[in-house]
């Protein structure tokens, strides 16, 4: 399978290709506006995928062709960036492309960080709106911390909540969100859902704000 990061060199999606790479057999294609900075993010990622005695299968293009090329595509973007993102590769998207989106809509102050979702009702939502009828979208990742996404040091035991309508589409988000060590994948339901799962996003940062000895928050349902 291929897995492409659009907007690949941020924070989530080094998180995302680093832990997809090290730890499963899929193909990473990691995607920016700018060609060359999505190279010079692979150059850095398969450097420390070397360092640790991982060979692993990441290359870099344009959005649009790492989309084009894609089994899913995670658009790895601020939730303000999510919708123009989708336009400008909506093109290349097709219903054999599944569109899956981490991004959460959050304002912050003086006293944390507070949801702000979208007039869609969420950012996965959104993004079901501005993408073409016959793609399915699936939300996750929403509540994991980009720092200790992108720290192989780290081992995870967090959950993560999928949200979707396409039951196939959604079920290949699970399975493969499983395959990172120390991920555990939850069904939430379908898009409609994903404002309850959106806005434990902001939760966990504030937890992690007001506590010392919490960082990086993350979430286990048990």
């Amino acid at each position: 399978m291929r897995i492409a990061l659009l907007g690949g060199t941020g924070d989530i999606g080094e998180g995302l290709a680093l832990r997809f790479a090290r730890d499963t057999d899929h193909e990473i294609l990691v995607g920016s506006r700018d060609p060359e900075k999505a190279r010079d993010a692979v150059e850095a990622y398969v450097t420390e995928l070397d360092d640790r005695g991982v060979e692993a299968d990441v290359k870099g293009f344009g959005n649009e062709m790492a989309t084009d090329r894609a089994d899913v595509a995670v658009l790895s973007v601020p939730p303000y960036y999510a919708g123009d993102t989708v336009e400008a590769v909506e093109d290349v998207l097709d219903a054999e492309t599944i569109l899956v989106t981490p991004a959460v809509g959050m304002n912050g102050d003086e006293d944390g960080m507070h949801y702000h979702p979208p007039s869609a009702g969420s950012v996965s939502e959104l993004v079901a709106a501005r993408a073409p009828d016959e793609v399915p979208v699936v939300g996750a990742y929403h509540n994991l911390a980009a720092g200790k996404l992108a720290d192989l040091d780290v081992e995870f035991d967090l959950d993560t909540l999928v949200v979707g309508d396409d039951a196939d589409a959604k079920r290949t988000v699970l399975d493969l969100s499983n395959e990172i060590a120390g991920l555990r994948a939850l069904d939430a339901g379908p898009l409609a859902n994903a404002a309850e799962v959106e806005s434990v996003t902001p939760l966990v940062i504030n937890i992690a704000k007001y506590n010392d000895d919490l960082h990086d928050v993350g979430v286990k349902w048990v």
